[in-house]
């Protein structure tokens, strides 16, 4: 009988990961991706959309489909799904695997400002820059858009919903992308979050002398984390 496993999905190794274990034959495998994206890349196998209303719908959920293994691969920011699913597991006695790249960490040459939440990096962008490139998510926009005096640039898959200058675009963006973006508009900033993995926009914020400032990520789950797909996959196969 096969054996099913909940990829909690929206990142690429989330992706990668499903094809990976779509590829073996005893195990069913279902990717949950939230919805937020009209157009989302589908990976292999079968795709849920939409959220779980919380720790009871995922629960009910897990229950109903008989899911043996869930994979948390969603964004590190994405918090509320991750304490949902270590809840709803924890409670159902279902192993949970939490697939997280690794943080950034500083080179020779980075001008990087930690900040603790998005609100603090649009309390602090005034004093750092004055044209800033913003990609901390179409629906963190709130905050920076009473900032009168800066200019903004917030890039973002779809369009945000806030009457916000933007730039339609999906990523992997390459390093000299970036550069273009970058000089095109005259940023003396950049505001991300630590999403973590290889990123070209602070290669090229670096080259540029650019100052970015940074969101740090939330704490990760006292639960087994792996930061690549293949250990996540040696685990669940």
């Amino acid at each position: 009988m096969a054996r099913t496993v909940l990829v909690l999905g929206g990142t690429g190794e989330a992706r990668r990961l499903a094809e990976v274990l779509a590829a073996v034959p005893e195990l069913r495998v279902v990717t949950s991706l939230a919805g937020r994206v009209s157009s989302p890349h589908l990976p292999p196998g079968e795709v849920r959309i939409g959220g779980f209303d919380g720790v009871e719908g995922l629960a009910a959920w897990l229950r109903a489909e008989g899911v043996d293994v869930v994979v948390d691969a969603t964004h590190p920011f994405a918090a509320r799904i991750t304490a949902s699913a270590v809840t709803a597991t924890s409670r159902l006695g279902i192993p949970l695997l939490v697939l997280q790249r690794p943080g950034w960490r500083e080179s020779d040459g980075d001008d990087w400002r930690w900040v603790g939440s998005v609100s603090d990096a649009a309390e602090l962008l005034p004093s750092v820059g004055r044209r800033a490139l913003l990609t901390v998510g179409r629906q963190e926009l709130a905050p920076f858009t009473r900032l009168s005096d800066m200019w903004l640039l917030a890039r973002s898959i779809e369009q945000p919903d806030l009457p916000v200058r933007a730039v339609l675009a999906r990523g992997p963006f390459t390093v000299e992308s970036e550069l273009a973006l970058l000089r095109e508009h005259d940023i003396d900033v950049v505001v991300t979050k630590d999403s973590g993995g290889d990123d070209a926009k602070l290669v090229a914020a670096r080259r540029l002398a650019i100052p970015v400032v940074i969101v740090r990520r939330p704490s990760p789950p006292a639960v087994t984390v792996v930061s690549t797909v293949d250990q996540a996959a040696n685990r669940v196969i």
